[in-house]
Parts: structure tokens; sequence; C-alpha cells
């Protein structure tokens, strides 16, 4: 599957003059080798890869600063890399210029319990981040599923399974520091809670992807550990009949933690890859978070709404071990439906809809995987009416291309049409450009291009994504 050729037509060749520079600048921190460009050219999304033309290992916001201004004497694209998990084209050079991998930026900079804040480099991992907070009490709740870096969570604004509760990067970031497009550093907010100083320019640079500045400092929010946890699996006749539930259980304000989908096909993958032996059903994954008491109430009523929709027997994991077994299973779903066509690479969609036209949306989609003769789980973060079709295919297969594109752009037009969104969670990059002028608007979109030729003037900020320009 390759990436749009309007796109790559673009690719610009570096300049020798500036190649040499960057050797002169930066040393031993930059790469031109083949494996290490190819490396960086290719996320876990369907496309071909797209490899830069060389790569830098950032190691402070002055190295990054100093690249971009260099970058901008030449025109060269300048494109953040965290770990590659992102599953949109993001991270392809389809204009080519240097890859500024993040990943030695890595430090946990500050913590302040009593403020309920911590501020990071963009390379620390969600994992690492939590791994850092445990002895403090407190934890950073938002899990895309992938170990992915928190620059690149802020970067394409994303959730994950706590979102039903904890919201998203939106609300969980609270300041940034950013390089622009003019190789100046700027901080965008300071640490208070809340603030009303000026126009909101964090939530501008949370989910812009790269092209409107390089982000080497975020703070967040972080919560204190849950007195008790306690996470359950139900098994259910119909997808249908689990949406249902998952739909009652958020209409009565019920305060899971996660409400997490998976179909009988995922099921059937997971069990294969984590050597589970789940009932091979639609299954729906809870998880509780509160006081002792709190946890049991929400488990009660759960309970009480899964039985009135046919849902089998909870079964528990009440123990840390059980639990972990469970979610990493879960997170590696993805990995698991690979599995399910040895050789096949995965397009995802990424619909979010209101929770009350779920059931609706979910329901038609089947349908239309049944049509379409395609190999696609369903699974997703039902809690906040986010679902994902992982369309399995053969990226050399023109027919099964096209067929999985005609697939996701089904599913996209349905969710507009219920008033949802392209994408709940893994940002527009390459594949849902041709959708965002549907779910905005022209006006929109206008506005859009003009507040990025404001921020990047000589487009040289992850160009080709996003926005046509």
């Amino acid at each position: 599957m390759n990436a749009p050729a309007s796109l790559t037509a673009l690719r610009r060749p570096l300049p020798e003059a500036f190649a040499e520079r960057l050797r002169a600048t930066f040393g031993a921190k930059v790469s031109f080798a083949a494996a290490v460009r190819e490396h960086h050219g290719r996320d876990e999304s369907a496309y071909a890869p797209i490899p830069p033309d060389a790569v830098l290992f950032a190691e402070s916001t002055d190295d990054v600063a100093a690249l971009v201004r260099l970058a901008g004497e030449y025109r060269v694209p300048v494109i953040p890399f965290g770990v590659g998990s992102s599953l949109e084209g993001h991270l392809l050079a389809v204009q080519g210029g240097v890859s500024v991998d993040l990943s030695k930026m890595n430090r946990v900079l500050a913590v302040h319990p009593e403020d309920l804040t911590v501020t990071v480099q963009p390379g620390v991992t969600r994992k690492q981040l939590n791994e850092e907070l445990k002895s403090t009490g407190f934890f950073f709740p938002i899990d895309p599923g992938a170990d992915a870096t928190i620059g690149g969570m802020t970067a394409t604004r994303a959730s994950g399974t706590n979102a039903v509760r904890y919201g998203t990067m939106r609300e969980n970031v609270l300041a940034l520091e950013v390089v622009t497009g003019e190789g100046k550093v700027i901080r965008t907010a300071r640490r208070a809670k809340k603030s009303s100083a000026g126009y909101d320019l964090t939530r501008l640079f949370v989910g812009s992807e790269g092209t409107l500045g390089v982000i080497t400092e975020i703070t967040l929010r972080i919560y204190p550990l849950p007195e008790a946890i306690s996470a359950a699996i139900c098994s259910f006749p119909t997808v249908d009949a689990a949406v249902r539930t998952t739909i009652a259980t958020i209409q009565l304000g019920v305060p899971i933690a996660r409400c997490e989908l998976l179909d009988a096909l995922t099921v059937k993958a997971v069990n294969a890859h984590a050597k589970l032996a789940l009932p091979q059903m639609p299954l729906l994954l809870f998880e509780f978070h509160g006081s002792a008491s709190s946890v049991r109430e929400q488990a009660e009523t759960v309970q009480m709404i899964a039985k009135e929709h046919g849902g089998r027997e909870f079964q528990w994991a009440t123990t840390p071990e059980e639990r972990t077994r469970l979610w990493s299973a879960r997170h590696n779903a993805y990995f698991s439906c690979l599995q399910l066509k040895p050789g096949c690479r995965c397009s995802t969609t990424d619909v979010c809809v209101p929770i009350s036209r779920l059931a609706e949306c979910i329901g038609e989609t089947i349908k239309d995987v049944e049509q379409s003769g395609l190999l696609a789980p369903i699974l997703g973060h039902v809690g906040d009416g986010n679902f994902h079709c992982a369309i399995l295919l053969d990226p050399n297969d023109p027919r099964e291309v096209e067929a999985a594109e005609a697939l996701n752009r089904r599913i996209v037009a349905r969710a507009l049409a219920a008033d949802g969104t392209c994408t709940g969670e893994h940002g527009i990059g390459l594949h849902k450009m041709d959708f965002l002028p549907q779910e905005l608007g022209a006006d929109a979109i206008d506005l859009m291009a003009r507040i990025k030729r404001a921020f990047d003037p000589l487009d040289i900020l992850n160009p080709g994504k996003v926005l046509y320009l």
C-alpha cells in the first residue's frame, strides 16, 4: 500500500550543503545509514516505508531548535519520531528530510505529587512514566495500548482504554515546551490547574501531529492510585448485546474505568496469541477503580445490566497478576489479529460516535464486513463510543487494498452521519486526510491551513500530513 502519489511527488532532494552542515553541527548524533533511515520511515500502518534522508538522535531542546533553524535555511522537512507505533502514516517522510528521533530525551524532569502534576521529556514512554511514579502513590492513566512515548501521545491526542473515566491527552496535558517552525522555543502555559491567559496554545499543539511544532517537554496531570481495582470479563451471545450493555452502563452513570469490546474473531486471535481459554464469543472486559465499597457497587450494577442483555456469568480477575494477563492480552490484540492472516498488514479504522448511536453503527459495520469478504476483527473502547475494525490485507494486492479502502470509507461515512468522527484517537496522518473536510467543512479546513502557515511558514514541519496545502 503506497502513500498518495500527489504527496510523494513533492519529495525534496536533500541539499549536499545541508548534509555537510548537519554532520558538522551534530557529529555522531546524525545518521545517514540506510538501516537507520528505513527504521524511521515506517510505522504500524499498512503503508510501504518511506525513509527520511537522515536521522538526528536529539538529546536536548537545543538540538531540536538547532535542527529546525538549519532545516529552515534549506527548506528541509523535519519529522518528529518517538517509537514508531502510530497507525496512520504519521512518520513517513513523504517529502524527504530529517527524522528527529526524540527517544534519548527520556527523562522525568519533575514530579509534584502535591499538585498532581509531572513534567517529562517527549521520549519518556507511558510504562516508564508509571514505573517512576509508582513509589509516589500516583499514576498516569492514559493507555493507548502500545508503549508509546508521551510526546507521540500528545502529538496525536491519544486516549485508549482508560479514557471513559480519565479522559484523553487533551484533558490531561497542562503545558508544553515546543520548538516552533522558526526554531524558537516557547512555553504554552504554566503548571496552574487552570488559566484564562490568552489563546489556548497548548490545545493547538495537542493533536497537531508534528505539523505545528516539535514538542520537547510536557506537563501532565497525574492521579492517586485507586484504593481498590477489580477487573472482569463477560461473554455475550452477540456483539449487539455487549454494546447495549455498555450503553446502558454509561447512561446510568456507572463510573467504570475501562470497558473494552472484543468480537468473537478477536477473542479467537487473543486466545491463540496469549494462550488463554476465553469463550469464543463477543466479550466485554471491564475494570473498576475506587474504594472497596464503590468498586463492589459498580460491579454489581454492571453485572445486573449484563444479565439483562444475556451476558454470561462474570469471570473475575482480582489479583494484579490476573489483571495484568488480561490487559496484556487486550493490548496485544492488534498483533494477535495480524497472526490470523500471516504476512498481512492491518488497516485500522478508528471511528467514534455518540454513545446512543454505537449499537447501530457497529451493527451496520458487521454487515459491511460480512459483505466485503475481508477478514476484519472488531474491537474497541466502547465505553466512550470508539471502535476499531482491524482490516487485514495483503498490501501488494490492489484488489484487497481497494476493498479495504472502500470498507473504511463506508464505516467513516456512517460515523459522520451519526455526528461522529473519522478518528477517535489515532489522528489524521496520511490515511484520513480526505475525511477531514467531510467532517469539519471547507471553512474550518481553510482556517486550519492558515494556522499551519502562521506556525510553520516554510512548511518544513512534517509536511504532507493532516492537510493538503
